[in-house]
C-alpha cells in the first residue's frame, strides 16, 4: 500500500518520503515533521529500523504514529510491537479493534485486517477499551471500524461518517495513518484534534467517492 499512502499524503499537502533503510533514517527522522511506522509486511530488518526510528524521533522530539498492522495475529508481530510500546513513546496508535485489542494483552483472534465491529451496543466497551491504552501510553489511540473512536484516554471522539465499502479496499486504514501523520505532523500541539480531523476527512472523502460510483 506504500504507493498509495505517500498519495494520499501529498495530497493532503504533506511531503511523504518512504524510507526504510536504517543509514538514511537519521537524515529523514532530523526533516520529519512526524514519522510514521507501518508494520505492514514483516522483514527480518524490521525490528533494528523501527527502533531506530523510535529513538531517533523520541530524541529529536519528533510525534511517532503507529500502524500496529496484524496485531494479534502473529506472536512475533505483536511482541515486538508491544516492546516498542513499553521503552519509546508514540503519540498515536491507529488501528482497528482487534489490532487495539491485541496490544491491551486481552485475548483474542485478529481476523484479517477488518478487525472487530464497533456498533451502537458496543462502543461504550470499545471505546474504555480505546482509552485504557492510551492511558497506558501516554497517547492518542485511534481505533477505526464501522464507527471511529478518537481517545486520549480521558477525552474520546466519535466519528460516525464513512462507508461499509471502505472496508473492502485494501490499504485504507494504511492510507488513514498517513494522513494521520500529516496531520499530527502540522498539529503537534492537538494531537487528539488532529487524529480526529483525519479519520473525518478520510471517512467523508469516502462517502463522497461511494456516493460518485452511483452516479
Amino acid at each position: 500500500t506504500v504507493n498509495d499512502v505517500a498519495n494520499v499524503i501529498l495530497a493532503s499537502g504533506a511531503s511523504p518520503v518512504m524510507a526504510s533503510d536504517p543509514r538514511e533514517l537519521e537524515d529523514f527522522v532530523r526533516l520529519a515533521q512526524s514519522v510514521l511506522l507501518n508494520v505492514g509486511s514483516m522483514a527480518p530488518e524490521m525490528d533494528k529500523s523501527f527502533r531506530l526510528a523510535m529513538e531517533l524521533s523520541g530524541r529529536l522530539g519528533k510525534p511517532v504514529v503507529l500502524d500496529p498492522v496484524g496485531a494479534g495475529a502473529a506472536k512475533c508481530r505483536t511482541e515486538m510491537l508491544m516492546g516498542f510500546l513499553a521503552k519509546y513513546p508514540v503519540a498515536v496508535i491507529r488501528g482497528n479493534a482487534s489490532e487495539i485489542r491485541a496490544l491491551t494483552g486481552e485475548a483474542g483472534q485478529t481476523v484479517g485486517v477488518a478487525g472487530d465491529a464497533v456498533t451502537e451496543e458496543t462502543l461504550p466497551a470499545r471505546t474504555e477499551m480505546a482509552a485504557a491504552l492510551a492511558r497506558r501510553h501516554n497517547c492518542v489511540v485511534a481505533m477505526s471500524g464501522a464507527m471511529d473512536i478518537v481517545t486520549d484516554g480521558s477525552r474520546s471522539l466519535v466519528c460516525r461518517h464513512g462507508v461499509p465499502q471502505m472496508s473492502q479496499i485494501t490499504g485504507t486504514g494504511c492510507m488513514l495513518t498517513g494522513l494521520t501523520a500529516a496531520f499530527v505532523g502540522a498539529n503537534p500541539g492537538n494531537i487528539l484534534e488532529a487524529a480526529y480531523a483525519a479519520t473525518e476527512l478520510m471517512c467523508l472523502c469516502g462517502e463522497e467517492a461511494w456516493a460518485k460510483t452511483r452516479q
